[in-house]
């Protein structure tokens, strides 16, 4: 199992005690907004979010994102593949707007370039989802291009920003706010 520590967040692995928050939160209509996953969430969907397996182990694996205190803020996941990744963040709409996000992938990202030794990391994003948009490009990564409706979700043809960091760029602690 894989915990990773900053200032203020923790994020460990999901367990079934937080499920019934995580199913609360993914069904929100302002979180699942831009959100891949099939609505509404089920609880055996969710319930397929905790996994023991370490970061890095191939496919998606979840992490919640918690305070030190243990309050649930939301998740992160990280999609490995060979020796590149895809990472994806999801916060209830109450932790939002307050530098956890920032804070949850930065972790994510300096552990899977220091202590996973990937190359190269990823995230597609609908480009209207601005502030995750933003959160990227502080983050240090660059946009590598749209594909225009070029999938369907919940029945509209979608937009797919495409952005990307190489661990040659990441520069730890200068992408930090």
């Amino acid at each position: 199992m894989t915990t990773l520590t900053t200032p203020r967040v923790t994020l460990r692995p999901l367990t079934p005690d937080d499920l019934p928050h995580v199913l609360a939160y993914r069904n929100d209509p302002d979180v699942a907004r831009y959100q891949g996953w099939p609505l509404p969430a089920t609880p055996d969907a969710v319930a397929t979010l905790v996994s023991d397996a370490p970061l890095g182990s191939p496919g998606w694996v979840q992490r919640a994102v918690t305070l030190h205190g243990g309050a649930l803020l939301g998740d992160v996941g990280l999609n490995t593949h060979g020796p590149q990744a895809e990472l994806g963040v999801t916060l209830a709409r109450p932790a939002q707007g307050h530098g956890y996000a920032h804070e949850a992938l930065h972790a994510l990202i300096t552990h899977a370039f220091t202590d996973l030794g990937l190359h190269r990391v990823h995230a597609g994003i609908d480009p209207r989802n601005t502030p995750v948009a933003a959160l990227l490009t502080r983050l240090g990564f660059r946009h590598e291009g749209t594909s225009i409706q070029s999938y369907l979700h919940r029945g509209e043809w979608t937009d797919d920003a495409r952005y990307g960091l190489l661990a040659s760029e990441w520069r730890g602690g200068a992408a930090e706010e």
